[in-house]
């Protein structure tokens, strides 16, 4: 699967006369946790030509590939990803963090050594805590509910967590979150939920989980008020940024 992946991106770069930078599996999968039936998010940043960001009218700044029950393919520009970056914006790190890649280069890497230099801590504690707010919410308060979608909320829980004590992007790998930041009493629980999701193909309804609801509740308070009272360090320079898209671009 990976070799097919590749020849995606190999055949991306030619219909959209684009270079990949770099190239990630993002999800599920870098999560470390998928199931049979799992697509792969394969995602991907991507730089044009330099006339393109010479243009007057408005550009495209993302490639929307392909989204089927076998994959998920999209990326952005550099330019976005870019400005993205400069507002700390999660999804960035995530990719930067991701275990599985499938495409890298040396002008990525000299983007690599600025990335985490542009992480701000109550960006990311904001976005992971409206992320697990929403998800809770929308998939977990009844009495039946979709259990996969215990990882959607108790992931960016853990995050924010991680984020409190680290002031470092959290790790993609939910092992490794978990290990660290996870509250010995439940990791049994929620180490047999993972377990059921990676062999069952779609784990279906079952009744909500009291513990594990109790857990998140709690969390969802506690973590407004760290949050709320923490305090907001970030201030970044444009001219580094400017520089690295510049050179590449060139």
């Amino acid at each position: 699967m990976k070799n097919a992946i590749i020849e995606k991106l190999l055949e991306i770069e030619q219909k959209e006369n684009v270079r990949i930078l770099h190239a990630v599996e993002s999800g599920s999968r870098a999560w470390g946790f998928e199931s049979p039936d799992s697509d792969y998010d394969v995602r991907f940043i991507y730089v044009r030509d330099v006339d393109f960001y010479l243009r007057l009218g408005k550009t495209k700044d993302v490639i929307e590939w392909q989204l089927d029950e076998v994959f998920d393919v999209n990326g952005w520009d550099l330019q976005k990803a870019l400005r993205l970056l400069h507002s700390s914006n999660p999804t960035l790190f995530e990719w930067n963090n991701s275990p599985i890649v499938y495409k890298t280069t040396e002008e990525w890497g000299n983007i690599k050594e600025e990335i985490n230099k542009c992480f701000s801590a109550k960006a990311g504690l904001y976005h992971y805590l409206n992320t697990a707010k929403s998800n809770y919410r929308e998939y977990l308060k009844g009495e039946m509910v979709r259990l996969k979608k215990y990882f959607y909320v108790i992931r960016p829980i853990l995050a924010c967590k991680w984020i409190l004590e680290k002031n470092s992007p959290p790790p993609v790998l939910f092992e490794e979150l978990m290990n660290a930041v996870l509250e010995p009493e439940l990791k049994g629980m929620v180490e047999n939920l993972i377990e059921t999701k990676m062999k069952t193909p779609e784990i279906g309804e079952g009744k909500k989980v009291e513990k594990l609801n109790e857990y998140i509740e709690e969390n969802l308070i506690t973590l407004k008020i760290k949050i709320d009272e923490f305090s907001n360090e970030y201030e970044k320079s444009w001219n580094k940024l400017d520089d690295i898209f510049l050179k590449i671009v060139k």
